[in-house]
């Protein structure tokens, strides 16, 4: 197994600097969370971590004051209005080298979100910009990702946290089969992470193993991206023991395909440089 690693879904957050109202109450996650208790060794994705719309933008600031004094933060996935056309063209005529690609949290919106025309029309722009749209969703709004994968096709879409099944639990047979709809659009990868903290306690862990070959099955292990979900998976289990599972799915497969999984998939779909060329520029 390689040792290179780059972790495609890490959270960053700091409430003494931007508002979190997802953060209020959760015990465990409640307080700064910031690279200096990283506990993985590889290099990472930020993704954006919930603060409130309107700190957007102080949040990539920040990450990249963090990238400076942290070389292996590469790159940050970003928060954006997709549904309003102004600031989606505004941002993609202002597109910032470090921010590698877009999510619009939408596991909480109502049914038909994913469908909106005025977000649709967002999720292309970011096509014609070269970017990836992150999309976080429930394992129900998988058909939608799909009708939103096949009107945007130019557009490449990340599904994290495969989709957030119950690995075998209510749903799981619909999520299989919703799950390889997806995978036939051929713009659309899939995240190896968050199934931590989807997971009842005392599930059994070849039930999670499971649900790692299946995204592995049928997306093939060139369209699989690793990602911890730091800190949240820190709700149910350590940074150690999810790379573990992640290994343990991968243990049939043959070295190229763990290289692709753990860091060469999401190196090509972040467009992100390697170590030894360098951190990217910051805009002028």
């Amino acid at each position: 197994m390689t040792a290179a690693v780059l972790d495609s879904h890490v959270h960053f957050w700091d409430p003494r600097r931007l508002r979190y109202p997802w953060l209020d109450g959760v015990a465990g996650l409640d307080r700064p969370r910031t690279p200096e208790q990283f506990p993985g060794r590889a290099e990472v994705i930020v993704v954006e971590a919930g603060r409130v719309p309107a700190d957007a933008a102080a949040e990539i600031a920040w990450i990249r004051q963090e990238s400076r004094r942290h070389p292996w933060i590469r790159g940050i996935v970003a928060h954006v209005e997709l549904g309003d056309p102004v600031l989606a063209r505004e941002f993609v005529d202002e597109h910032d080298p470090f921010v590698v690609g877009v999510r619009r949290n939408a596991q909480d919106e109502p049914p038909g979100f994913l469908g909106d025309r005025g977000f649709r029309a967002g999720v292309r722009l970011l096509g014609e910009a070269g970017l990836p749209f992150d999309a976080c969703v429930r394992q129900h709004q998988l058909p939608e990702l799909t009708e939103l994968a096949t009107a945007c096709p130019r557009t490449t879409i990340v599904l994290d946290h495969l989709g957030k099944p119950t690995p075998g639990g209510p749903g799981y047979d619909r999520w299989r089969r919703d799950l390889r709809r997806l995978a036939g659009r051929g713009n659309v990868l899939c995240k190896l992470s968050g199934l931590a903290t989807e997971t009842p306690p005392g599930t059994a862990r070849g039930a999670v193993v499971d649900a790692l070959r299946e995204a592995l099955d049928v997306f093939g292990p060139g369209r699989c991206l690793y990602g911890s979900d730091w800190p949240v998976l820190t709700l149910a289990t350590d940074h150690d023991a999810w790379l573990d599972l992640v290994r343990t799915a991968l243990a049939a497969h043959p070295a190229a395909d763990a290289e692709a999984v753990f860091h060469d998939n999401a190196a090509r779909t972040y467009r992100v440089r390697s170590a030894e060329q360098g951190p990217r520029k910051d805009p002028e």
